[in-house]
């Protein structure tokens, strides 16, 4: 939803137009007012949306915390996750490469 798509090679709103039910949009509905729940609820999947209307639903998406959540939640899975392979009797090459695989997956840079 976010990122750049020279980077994803898809356009940042395909999953709003889609209406793709995303841990983010979850979160989201959680916590916004009934208003602009029911406004979210309303253009998600639509495939019409222009530029404006996928901005807007982004920003509604960051002021209502989700963005910030579910970035503290994959942080969190990932630490768990290392800790685990720290843990493990893998070897430490192997751990090595799949801690630096789960660094990989878990950033956003676009």
């Amino acid at each position: 939803m976010f990122g750049d798509p020279e980077v994803t090679g898809k356009p940042a709103g395909d999953d709003l137009r889609e209406g793709k039910r995303t841990v983010l949009v979850a979160t989201a509905r959680k916590s916004l007012p009934v208003g602009a729940r029911q406004l979210l609820d309303e253009l998600l999947g639509d495939p019409d949306l222009d530029d404006d209307q996928v901005q807007m639903l982004r920003a509604t998406l960051t002021d209502s915390g989700a963005v910030s959540a579910v970035e503290r939640s994959i942080e969190r899975h990932v630490q768990r996750a290392k800790a685990a392979l720290d843990a493990s009797p893998l070897t430490p090459s192997a751990r090595e490469q799949l801690a630096s695989l789960a660094d990989t997956v878990s950033r956003r840079s676009a």
